[in-house]
């Protein structure tokens, strides 16, 4: 059986556009400044979708490029990725998750599904041989009737899972998007129903779970999907997420928040974050910038890697607010204004505090959304291990003055930027204030 022994969330970043294959060295470097512990094994460094696709189209003979020569002997793509490993294991760099060669969205080429077996089982013996307990692999799709797709997935799959068993590595599906005359619009497992369906039948038939699903939020925005509603469909199946921002037309991989119209992000980061939060995610959690990463000089890649590594963290501070809260037995607020207000009305029953405290001495003794506002002073009579959730903008001013205090109990942020759902009377303040 795969190791399901419980684990954090884990931030991985991808190195493609970012690390050479040949000379890993300064990418990898460059990788681990910025702050990161671990890459995604992108096998596609090695062999990407494009040649794959000049094979099919019988061009391999007049192209004897090296890379070319991987697909006329699979084996060969682990001579290819060993300068990589070996370099990961040089600078401490961890290889939780792992993505198999993929053929281009619009391709025709049915003869290439064979090749393709063959180098996702490459892909799980290197992955085996990294340690990588995660590998994402496409479905088949070119040249096959859509009442077949099930079957002749199936078929692929369950022969992986068998070297995947020995390897200790577990399978994960993906959502797919498919090209119709220049327009992608929902392929295979992008319906949560169909998603969850293959998973389960595939495990059921493995007997075992050897099988997960890895969604990508660029194929949800390509596609339109309520990304909450998908989440929350698959629960527990979802081991690992792939964050890329695209416009919602074109496919693209760019650094979150930065695809944008008018102020507004092309990307609905709120209902995957509330997702997330909802089923408890802790799996893999994949920055894939290589879009930007290309864009910029190489001069300025680093300070993007930095860039993606901080909005890495605020993701997974998000992600987790919900699981640090019930981490604690109990906890006190710091601060009675809008985000305690938000606090109370999204989380109050769930994870009710003993009280909030403020630095306003006029709310003292008051009470606010059904909680007493006390004296800061006050926290130095807590419990030890009562947790203090500071509900400010103002969290590393509040959190020096605590240190400064003697407080020794455990202090959280909170934020409440992506909640379950809005105090509207919030906004309707900020109109009136506006009107004046």
């Amino acid at each position: 059986m795969v190791n399901l022994e419980e684990k954090k969330l884990n931030l991985l970043c991808v190195p493609s556009n970012i690390v050479g294959i040949k000379n890993p060295y300064k990418g990898l470097r460059n990788i681990s400044l910025a702050g990161y512990k671990n890459i995604l094994l992108d096998f596609s460094l090695c062999c990407t979708s494009g040649e794959l696709e000049r094979i099919g189209r019988k061009k391999a003979a007049e192209e004897k490029t090296d890379r070319l020569k991987i697909f006329e002997n699979p084996e060969k793509m682990n001579e290819a990725m060993l300068p990589l490993l070996e370099q990961c294991k040089i600078q401490g760099i961890h290889t939780p998750a792992a993505y198999a060669p993929y053929l281009p969205r619009d391709t025709k080429h049915a003869d290439l599904n064979g090749l393709l077996l063959h180098l996702a089982k490459e892909s799980i013996k290197l992955c085996g041989l990294a340690r990588c307990k995660n590998l994402v692999v496409r479905p088949l799709f070119a040249g096959i009737a859509p009442a077949d797709i099930w079957e002749c997935n199936k078929a692929f799959y369950l022969e992986l899972a068998k070297l995947a068993k020995e390897q200790d590595v577990r399978i994960l599906l993906e959502n797919q998007c498919k090209d119709i005359n220049g327009h992608l619009v929902r392929g295979i497992c992008a319906m949560a129903e169909e998603a969850v369906d293959w998973v389960d039948r595939l495990n059921e038939a493995a007997g075992e779970e050897r099988f997960g699903f890895c969604v990508d939020v660029g194929v949800c925005s390509l596609c339109g999907q309520n990304m909450y509603d998908f989440i929350i469909g698959l629960g527990d199946r979802l081991k690992a997420v792939i964050m890329r921002d695209c416009n919602g037309n074109q496919e693209s991989a760019m650094l979150p928040f930065t695809s944008v119209y008018r102020g507004e992000s092309q990307t609905d980061w709120l209902n995957l974050i509330r997702g997330l939060r909802e089923i408890g995610f802790d799996g893999e959690l994949i920055m894939d910038i290589r879009d930007t990463a290309a864009a910029f000089s190489h001069l300025l890649r680093p300070e993007i890697l930095r860039l993606s590594k901080k909005i890495a963290d605020f993701l997974k501070w998000q992600i987790e607010i919900e699981t640090r809260l019930k981490k604690y037995s109990s906890r006190v607020l710091f601060g009675a204004g809008n985000m305690c207000r938000n606090y109370m009305k999204c989380y109050g029953e769930k994870y009710p505090p003993f009280y909030t405290c403020d630095n306003d001495k006029s709310v003292w003794g008051t009470e606010f959304c059904g909680v007493m506002v006390k004296n800061p002073e006050s926290l130095k009579e807590l419990p030890e291990d009562c947790a203090i959730f500071i509900c400010n903008i103002y969290y590393c001013e509040i959190r020096e003055q605590l240190l400064e205090m003697g407080i020794d109990n455990p202090i959280e942020y909170f934020n409440d930027e992506y909640m379950p759902s809005f105090y509207f009377d919030r906004l309707e303040m900020k109109e009136m204030k506006s009107e004046e």
